[in-house]
């Protein structure tokens, strides 16, 4: 027999995992910004890495996500 998290608790676990997945992308984003604000060459290499990284962070949290609602 499995346990779970229940009612309240598992509300709590998906909020969390919404948390996670927008400082992921947040931080993916401002630190980007601050990248191509420092050196605008760079800008397509920087972006193209930035967007990458916002993916797997999304993906990661909605992963998550499906894993806290299941239980």
């Amino acid at each position: 027999m499995t346990t779970g998290l229940s009612g309240s608790m598992s509300m709590v676990g998906v909020g969390l995992v919404g948390l996670g997945g927008a400082l992921g992308v947040g931080l993916a984003g401002a630190k980007a910004a601050e990248a191509i604000g420092r050196n605008p060459v760079t800008f397509g290499k920087v972006f193209t890495v930035a967007l990458i990284e916002m993916a797997l962070a999304e993906g990661l949290a909605i992963l998550a996500f499906f894993v806290v609602a299941r239980t």
